[in-house]
């Protein structure tokens, strides 16, 4: 299982341990990434994505999993996120 986000492409960075007589060691610095699942409510349903903290409040804040999908770009999002995206919208169409 890849350390990325589903929804940002936040993934692993690299970095220095630094001790105090200044000896500097490599070191990965990983993104906090929590299995949840959000709700859709075009959808009706909920959907289990792996994502990062950070992810989780902008979703909150944008007003949810459909509004978020909306405005992301297609790069940054993973292949799953990318098809709900596209299940999204298609219902979305249907509706209007």
């Amino acid at each position: 299982m890849s350390r990325v986000c589903e929804l940002t492409g936040k993934g692993p960075m690299t970095g220095n341990n630094v001790s105090h007589a200044n000896n500097k060691t490599r070191r990965r610095f990983l993104p906090n990434l929590n299995d949840v699942t959000l709700q859709s409510e075009t959808l009706n349903r909920g959907i289990k994505l792996r994502i990062s903290a950070s992810a989780l409040r902008s979703v909150d804040h944008r007003g949810g999993l459909d509004r978020f999908l909306a405005k992301a770009k297609d790069a940054e999002l993973s292949a799953d996120a990318l098809k709900v995206k596209k299940e999204i919208a298609k219902a979305q169409a249907a509706q209007a």
